[in-house]
């Protein structure tokens, strides 16, 4: 499907688009610990990668991942316009999160990726329970 905006026009979307403060994903995860009592997170550490959350004590680095951005094998897509440019992008982006990965473990890190797409009302107890047990905390 073509794109209904312009070049010009998706770029000046695409530019607003925020890696930091991003409702559908670290907002919503950071409601989900509030609501579950789950303590001892910190945003914005300098850690390699820029993880969204960070527990100090459990070494664990959080990080959600946009459906969009990171190629989500049951939500990514490409679009057809400039779709070169799109593929080498979302490439680059799914290299740097194994690379990142693989350094964080390297250095004694935990590491958690959370889709976007998983951050639903209805995935809930099912996320909270997988942050958990990578905490190591038992659930009820």
């Amino acid at each position: 499907m073509a794109d209904v905006f312009t070049k010009r026009k998706r770029s000046k979307i695409m530019s607003r688009v925020r890696s930091k403060g991003n409702k559908a994903t670290e907002l919503a995860l950071l409601k989900l610990f509030r609501n579950h009592a789950i303590s001892g997170w910190r945003r914005g550490s300098r850690l390699l990668g820029r993880p969204d959350f960070v527990f100090l004590k459990r070494r664990l680095a959080v990080f959600v991942d946009g459906c969009f951005w990171h190629a989500c094998p049951r939500h990514g897509s490409c679009p057809t316009s400039n779709a070169q440019f799109w593929q080498m992008k979302i490439r680059r982006n799914r290299l740097r999160d194994r690379l990142v990965n693989q350094q964080l473990k390297r250095q004694g890190w935990a590491v958690m990726r959370i889709w976007q797409h998983e951050l639903t009302k209805g995935n809930e107890k099912v996320l909270t329970k997988r942050i958990l047990k990578k905490l190591k905390i038992g659930y009820d």
